[in-house]
């Protein structure tokens, strides 16, 4: 995907990347976890039945405004859907609800970064933005892989404006549904070489990346990385992902 084309249990684990607890989203575990690995996992945010209810709903015919088939726009093999309003509540309510503390860490990323742009302190205000500026388009969107689908690296950049974290939710069952489709970032360092990191995600699981760039803290103050994500090829069975983007598209 390019910028031109392109209700919530809680998880049980003793991973210090499990930031849900009883319902509650610690914004200052996943602003830790980003800060030290580039990205946060969010164990266990979709339950196994909603997780293969999603997926079962990808050949549905009247939720979607659009299916992209990505090896026609060179983005890879496989194809997603984007999803219209109005959403389906489990998405619309999830979207909303990890956005809050995300705008918080966007915030400060951005003053970081000397970036003007500032995040209102719910998702409906910064839509509300976003279609004052024409991007009027939902942006989740619904992956689907087969064996031998990838997706290259890229950024999902949709407008003038860009909310800088975005969340991917894995729907399959790794090693039961498939195997190989591994999500990947990569942070491309100012004179340095890259650095790709595979993040490991089991059924109901998120991740919650940067859309473009991150600060980061080096000798001489902060810099920016700039950041890509994408997916590994899978090797057997079907990979359904859930992605989930803040801002909306022109």
């Amino acid at each position: 995907m390019t910028g031109d084309e392109k209700g919530c249990e809680a998880g049980v684990s003793g991973d210090e990347n499990a930031v849900i607890n009883s319902g509650r989203i610690s914004g200052t575990e996943i602003a830790h976890s980003l800060d030290q690995n580039g990205y946060a996992v969010l164990k266990g945010v979709i339950s196994q039945s909603d997780c293969r209810a999603l997926a079962g709903e990808y050949n549905a015919q009247d939720i979607y405004r659009s299916r992209v088939v990505m090896s026609r726009h060179g983005f890879g093999q496989g194809e997603y859907k984007y999803y219209d309003y109005p959403l389906p509540d489990l998405i619309a309510s999830l979207r909303a609800r990890l956005y809050e503390p995300l705008a918080e860490i966007g915030n400060k990323w951005n003053a970081l970064m000397n970036m003007d742009q500032r995040f209102p302190p719910t998702h409906q205000q910064y839509l509300d933005l976003c279609h004052a500026a024409g991007q009027t388009k939902a942006t989740p969107l619904l992956l689907k892989y087969g064996a031998g689908d990838y997706n290259c690296l890229h950024q999902d950049v949709y407008g003038e404006l860009l909310f800088p974290l975005q969340v991917a939710c894995l729907l399959s069952k790794p090693g039961q549904d498939f195997t190989g489709g591994e999500f990947v970032l990569t942070e491309q360092r100012p004179r340095m070489q890259s650095r790709a990191v595979v993040v490991p995600l089991d059924q109901g699981d998120a991740v919650v990346f940067p859309v473009r760039n991150r600060p980061k803290q080096g000798t001489r103050g902060t810099y920016r990385v700039n950041m890509r994500h994408g997916v590994s090829e899978v090797r057997s069975g079907h990979r359904h992902t859930l992605g989930i983007i803040f801002h909306d598209a022109q």
